[in-house]
């Protein structure tokens, strides 16, 4: 009977997180589109991130940004079918470091599925920059996708074959 519980407690693990990261994600793009003026800095108690508040079309660092509705209507359909095929992989993945890799990348491309679908942009904010050098402006569900993606060739690279 334990076990049991243990399994649908495992089983539901992965779901709730990306429910969460999404629910964190829209609202900090909310938060930001609400109180920060376009295109004007704000300084963060973090020394290398700003709040910079922009608006991407496109994909990242802005490329296919401005190409109109045609290119970002194609884009949400493209990336909802990524979404759908990384969906099928987490239900088949066993291994847990991997679930939670493609959890965090689910939750970050469904965030930015969703803005992109309410505003036909992702709301970008958080804006990275090393002295007078800027790297790139991304949000949450970004970073999300990023330390995922980390995780995923952290566990192909190294942690398979360690095994």
């Amino acid at each position: 009977m334990m076990r049991a519980k243990k399994e649908v407690l495992y089983k539901l693990i992965y779901p709730v997180l990306i429910i969460l990261l999404v629910v964190l994600d829209l609202f900090s793009k909310d938060y930001a589109a609400n109180n920060f003026l376009f295109a004007q800095s704000y300084s963060t108690f973090i020394p290398f991130i700003d709040f910079l508040l922009i608006y991407n079309s496109g994909i990242a660092f802005g490329i296919f940004d401005g190409y109109g509705n045609l290119a970002s209507n194609l884009l949400l359909v493209i990336t909802i079918f990524i979404l759908i095929y990384l969906i099928r992989l987490l239900a088949k993945e066993k291994v847990q470091i991997a679930k939670f890799a493609l959890s965090l990348i689910i939750a970050g491309a469904l965030g930015n599925i969703i803005d992109r679908f309410i505003d036909g942009k992702v709301t970008d904010f958080l804006h990275l920059e090393f002295g007078s050098f800027s790297f790139f402006i991304f949000n949450l569900a970004d970073a999300f996708i990023t330390l995922g993606a980390i995780l995923i060739i952290y566990f192909e690279l190294i942690y398979k074959a360690k095994q």
